[in-house]
């Protein structure tokens, strides 16, 4: 089965502000577009993605990311993450009703194309599935097959309320990089101890670290 992606970016300047204590103000909108650009590149090497459709109202990453291959959906609902995702995967459906469509977060720097295809072969098994994050407490990919819809649940405690809602949680083994997403300095400690992709590692280069090789 092949599908669709559809990311959502918040407007970089305000994005990952639980970052402050790892990145100054400066350079977090740096770091958000750089998770973006190198989860959008992996997910577009992916043998299982068909396309990545970014909803974001930001025009510098939506041109970055369009130049990578992406399709950027205006975020015309405005009214939060759930709310952008169930416009973007109708948009998708508007012109492929019958596509499988997959949320995939933003904030996955160490993505690798085929553990991200292991998790959406696994989700193909399900009507609505789900993957964890790496704190086992919100979710990084969220799941419909054709003809089901996304009904996403994002947000504190979603993988609880995806689970509650009838999705399937995603058990597949050794998939960290689907799992890690990015929210706090501990997080992109872990991202780098995975490897991240080289944009996000040139931005990380230029912040003190601990932990981090070469600091």
């Amino acid at each position: 089965m092949q599908w669709t992606l559809v990311v959502p970016l918040k407007p970089l300047a305000r994005a990952k502000s639980r970052l402050s204590d790892t990145a100054a103000d400066g350079v977090r909108p740096g770091l958000a577009l750089a998770f973006a650009q190198d989860t959008v590149a992996a997910a577009l090497a992916c043998a299982a993605v068909r396309d990545v459709a970014v909803v974001t109202d930001d025009v510098l990453a939506g041109r970055e990311l369009a130049a990578l291959g992406a399709r950027i959906v205006p975020d015309e609902p405005d009214g939060g993450l759930n709310a952008a995702l169930a416009h973007a995967a109708a948009v998708v459906r508007s012109h492929s009703p019958e596509c499988a469509v997959a949320a995939l977060n933003a904030d996955l720097p160490a993505l690798r194309p085929t553990e991200l295809a292991r998790v959406l072969d696994a989700a193909a098994e399900f009507p609505r599935a789900f993957l964890a994050d790496a704190a086992a407490i919100g979710t990084t990919l969220l799941a419909a097959s054709p003809g089901r819809e996304l009904r996403p649940a994002f947000g504190t405690d979603s993988r609880a309320r995806h689970r509650a809602s009838g999705a399937a949680e995603l058990l597949v083994p050794a998939v960290d990089s689907v799992r890690q997403d990015v929210d706090t300095g501990d997080d992109l400690r872990a991202a780098l101890a995975l490897g991240v992709g080289p944009r996000t590692a040139a931005v990380a280069a230029g912040l003190l670290i601990p932990g981090q090789s070469g600091t």
